[in-house]
């Protein structure tokens, strides 16, 4: 058995994913990363090498389970261990319930909720002989905050979270902490879409709005987010398990988004 911790990360070359990556290669961990054919992982595997880590890449699409699955079986087979899963990939489409089409939405759960359950499910079977491991969701704070322009996405999310609950009690006495981290704003490719097909102009404006209604003013960096969840893999939080940790600069405290709805769908959400 390989004497170094592994990490396997879904999405591992978007930016909460490959910070992650690197934030555990930085503290002992060698890493899994499972990302799409056409993503370019070398940035990330390149800062693996320099923090000392070595790499397994695992590339295809999380809608293939048996994808999926096989990435669980090269780790075990190259390392005979998995401590921690953290379960980011995502995907998702800025549209109403009004106008989602059925395969925009099976894509979205599939990504979002449906390999993350089986892929916890593998790994926690690899886990259990081991008497420890840590299973991580990243979820969002849409989770919890009706927004209305990203139905399959927040359905997604909500499931998750109550899946992190569902399998922090399921896994528990076998020394597995399931736990959930719902990022507010984030500034990543995915936190960039915002605008849809709208103007650049259009995008800085709901930019803006979105950041005045965060109390810290800004959009997170995403290894704001990673190191919030190296943290939570930690022992520092050995007896946190079945919640879920908002890093969000406060947003949610405070979130009013139909004037962000407006400049996104104008359309659909006209000004008040």
């Amino acid at each position: 058995m390989n004497e170094r911790p592994v990490a396997m990360i879904t999405g591992a070359a978007g930016g909460i994913g490959g910070e992650t990556a690197v934030c555990f290669a930085e503290r002992g961990y060698d890493c899994v990363l499972l990302a799409l054919p056409s993503d370019d992982l070398e940035p990330v595997t390149n800062r693996i090498e320099q923090a000392g880590g070595q790499f397994l890449c695992c590339l295809g699409d999380l809608t293939d389970l048996d994808y999926a699955k096989s990435a669980v079986e090269q780790c075990m087979a190259t390392w005979r261990r998995i401590d921690v899963l953290v379960n980011n990939a995502a995907w998702r489409e800025i549209i109403t319930m009004r106008k989602i089409e059925l395969a925009s939405w099976e894509k979205t759960l599939r990504v979002c909720l449906t390999a993350p359950a089986f892929i916890s499910r593998w790994c926690a079977e690899q886990m259990e002989p081991q008497g420890k491991g840590v299973i991580i969701n990243v979820s969002s704070i849409q989770s919890q905050m009706a927004a209305g322009i990203s139905p399959a996405y927040v359905a997604a999310k909500g499931a998750l979270d109550s899946l992190t609950y569902e399998l922090a009690t399921l896994y528990g006495p076998a020394g597995i902490r399931v736990l959930s981290v719902n990022p507010g704003a984030i500034d990543t490719a995915m936190g960039k879409d915002i605008a849809v097909d709208q103007q650049q102009t259009t995008a800085d404006k709901i930019r803006q709005a979105s950041e005045e209604m965060i109390p810290l003013r800004r959009w997170a960096h995403p290894r704001e987010i990673a190191r919030s969840i190296v943290m939570l893999a930690s022992d520092d939080a050995s007896y946190l398990t079945g919640t879920s940790i908002t890093v969000d600069g406060g947003w949610k405290q405070q979130c009013s988004p139909y004037p962000i709805k407006h400049l996104q769908l104008p359309d659909e959400f006209p000004a008040e």
